[in-house]
């Protein structure tokens, strides 16, 4: 410990000895985060640090914005090879990856289950991060879905905000059908070599491609089984506008092309920039499976910060990410109004940039409404190998919508994933 540092801690502990400043955990660190999205995860890291600093002088950020797939590979790769010295404090995971690391690496990440009061956040998060009873890492951002509509469109074919509260999907077909036939507009886009809206319609059943216990639930997953058919329905009915990529994928509804899209609540963002569109759009839940235990909501995406066992600064990178992003409803509020970031803290909803209305979707309390759907998202078990069934689904996605049977097509997708997770 240098002068300045040695200094800064007597005076800190005198004034708190004195009753003139509040004792905090001392810590003097320099806490370094890999994450990527220099626009959201890395702006509202920098926020949060700054906020940390605050109160706690001694510490600074390193905050390392790399792309998502190289954050994973160094990660992969320095785990595997038991290099420690290589990692960062802190580093950010998608939570569809979070069980693979967890399991992989036993050992590799600081459980935060006596430090952390998890209650507060939306359980499906909790869920992810969680082994043997143990909860590692941060909940950080919500993949939160919801239906995305053309106002406009949808009351030129008759249908009010309300038509599409509480619908099936096969009604959201039907509604599709009518908006076509009076507007000349599909009623969605997807790319079906993306896996994720199986992801979101699978999650709002109750289920994954894993059971609770992590073993692979692909024949007889009724929420599955109603994915795929939901998806071959709407293609055979001509409601959907093929994409290919993102980028065609996101042009098909920010071009107006379609009336609506069912996606995360992170595209609110891309959509708001059509600023000539303002007024025109409207959200709603997503529909639902005709199952027992579906619901209107679900997720897809979402990240979360996790500590390395191994740091020399867990206890401070702990602390911050507690006083933070389990305590702070203010940076929450600052994350939204800014970032478009809905967090998991449930508390968070509570304050005044969720209460808002927003012209843009017709006055609707948009981030009010997400966040209500937050906590209604089914806890499943994400596995370590949702990447691998992903590609088995999409592989098999085109001899679905060709009209081979739905059964056949979970069998060759049970087949094939058996195959790639040996």
């Amino acid at each position: 410990m240098d002068y300045v540092t040695w200094r800064s801690h007597g005076l800190r502990a005198a004034l708190a000895g004195v009753g003139l400043m509040a004792a905090a955990p001392a810590f003097a660190a320099e806490i370094t985060i890999w994450c990527w999205d220099p626009n959201f995860n890395v702006a509202i890291m920098r926020e949060a640090g700054e906020r940390y600093t605050k109160t706690h002088p001694d510490v600074t950020f390193n905050i390392v914005d790399f792309a998502k797939a190289d954050v994973e590979q160094k990660l992969q790769t320095a785990l595997a090879s038991g290099t420690a010295s290589a990692l960062p404090d802190i580093v950010l995971i998608e939570d569809y990856g979070a069980q693979k690391y967890l399991q992989s690496f036993p050992g590799a990440f600081a459980p935060m289950s006596d430090k952390v009061d998890y209650s507060g956040f939306a359980p499906y998060k909790v869920e992810v991060m969680t082994v043997d009873g143990k909860v590692y890492g941060m909940p950080f951002d919500s993949g939160v879905t919801g239906l995305f509509y053309r106002r406009d469109y949808l009351e030129q074919a008759g249908f009010k905000p309300q038509d599409l509260q509480n619908i099936t999907w096969d009604r959201y077909i039907e509604i599709g059908k009518a908006v076509e036939a009076k507007t000349g507009k599909k009623m969605t886009t997807q790319d079906l070599n993306n896996g994720g809206m199986t992801r979101i319609i699978m999650q709002s059943g109750n289920a994954w491609y894993f059971d609770k216990d992590g073993e692979l639930a692909v024949e007889g997953n009724a929420a599955l089984k109603g994915a795929l058919e939901a998806q071959a329905k709407m293609v055979k009915a001509g409601i959907v506008k093929p994409a290919t990529g993102w980028n065609d994928y996101v042009k098909a509804f920010t071009s107006g092309d379609v009336a609506s899209v069912v996606t995360g609540v992170w595209i609110t963002g891309t959509i708001k920039a059509q600023t000539d569109q303002s007024g025109k759009w409207g959200v709603a839940p997503i529909p639902k499976l005709d199952i027992p235990g579906a619901v209107s909501a679900s997720n897809l995406g979402g990240s979360s910060w996790y500590v390395l066992a191994k740091s020399k600064q867990k206890d401070a990178a702990i602390d911050f990410l507690n006083a933070i992003y389990a305590k702070d409803l203010d940076f929450y509020q600052k994350i939204l109004t800014e970032r478009g970031a809905v967090g998991s803290l449930m508390a968070a909803r509570t304050g005044d940039a969720y209460q808002k209305a927003d012209p843009f979707f017709g006055g609707e309390k948009v981030w009010q409404q997400f966040s209500d759907w937050l906590g209604k998202v089914p806890a499943v078990n994400y596995g370590i190998f949702t990447n691998e069934l992903d590609n088995a689904v999409t592989a098999n996605m085109a001899d679905l919508t060709g009209g081979k049977a739905v059964d056949d097509v979970i069998k060759a997708i049970d087949e094939q994933a058996k195959l790639q997770i040996q």
